[in-house]
């Protein structure tokens, strides 16, 4: 592994440099004013945050948590509406985007409660007491395991398509049988990271990216004509992956995770409201709203679908995203 880690870099046409071209690049298009800055935690790590501050201090600020793979580049489309008359934060998870990307324990529970505990220290060195927190994709689930160890920190709970809800059923393969060659191929790359082989691609990996993904330059295409998107989505993504590794680490085959939030969101305390906003057209299971409803008969839980969306529910159909956040937000002052 020693040269391979020494070869990659060259391999691969990237750098934190470039990754901050990238990030600014999107970020050009935003009128309203924020800051970004740093914020140094414990481990002599650091959290890269975006804040859009309003003097609305009895207002609870808006904290957003991306996904896998993503990060506050993807929010371009949400910013302006949502800073309207709240503070809002963004920050790259801890091994993601331009924050710090340490090693992560290889226990799943270890490595839930490291992104967990990242997100406690940036909150406590922000100054927040009470936020409302949204989190999409895996930033869903690490929003529900803060909200867990953390309530009395949490005015309301927004789970964008949250990842790793329900548990893997045990006759997965059978209701969804999987070819051969996917298992085959699925073995020979279980020792590597799901990101591998967009570093191991090198100078094509920003093409292969573009090739596989070419919906995200039209989701963005309100604000760009060009690949800036799909350029930050790669630069995000090929440089070292801590966080990556520590999304392997959490779950089983085929996506799934190992400590599913179904199983668990019971605890959450009942006075924390929830709101599941899921895409009418996601591949995703939407059916974890009305489940975590069931399990919390006590609780808020509010399920909402967004038509003519998929999993990016907040670049699919960025007004009316934004519109049904700005309304559960309003609801919470």
């Amino acid at each position: 592994s020693g040269w391979l880690s020494s070869w990659l870099p060259a391999w691969c046409p990237t750098s934190l440099p470039h990754l901050k071209e990238a990030e600014e690049k999107i970020l050009k298009c935003i009128t309203s004013t924020y800051s970004k800055q740093y914020i140094f935690i414990s481990n002599g790590n650091k959290i890269w945050t975006l804040t859009f501050s309003q003097d609305l201090s009895y207002k609870t600020p808006l904290v957003l948590l991306h996904g896998f793979g993503g990060g506050v580049g993807l929010w371009a489309l949400n910013f302006e509406d949502l800073c309207e008359n709240r503070t809002v934060y963004a920050f790259d998870l801890l091994g993601f985007g331009r924050s710090s990307r340490p090693q992560f324990g290889t226990d799943a529970e270890e490595a839930e409660n490291q992104f967990v505990e990242a997100i406690e220290e940036w909150r406590q060195e922000v100054g927040l007491d009470r936020m409302i927190l949204l989190g999409h994709n895996l930033g869903g689930f690490l929003a529900a395991a803060y909200s867990l160890k953390y309530p009395s920190r949490i005015k309301h709970l927004i789970l964008v398509e949250p990842w790793g809800f329900p548990e893997r059923p045990d006759n997965a393969e059978q209701e969804r049988p999987i070819p051969i060659w996917i298992k085959a191929l699925g073995a020979m790359l279980s020792p590597f990271n799901p990101l591998a082989g967009l570093r191991l691609a090198g100078p094509f990996g920003l093409s292969l990216v573009q090739r596989l993904r070419p919906d995200f330059k039209r989701k963005y295409s309100s604000m760009f004509d060009d690949n800036t998107v799909t350029e930050y989505i790669y630069h995000c993504n090929v440089q070292s992956p801590s966080g990556e590794t520590a999304f392997k680490n959490m779950t089983v085959p085929y996506g799934w995770a190992k400590r599913p939030m179904l199983q668990r969101i019971a605890h959450m305390h009942q006075n924390i409201p929830v709101t599941v906003i899921y895409g009418a057209r996601s591949c995703i299971d939407g059916n974890s709203g009305s489940t975590i409803q069931s399990l919390r008969p006590n609780s808020y839980v509010k399920t909402i679908a967004v038509l003519g969306a998929g999993h990016y529910v907040y670049a699919d159909q960025p007004e009316d995203f934004n519109q049904k956040v700005k309304e559960i937000c309003d609801s919470v002052d």
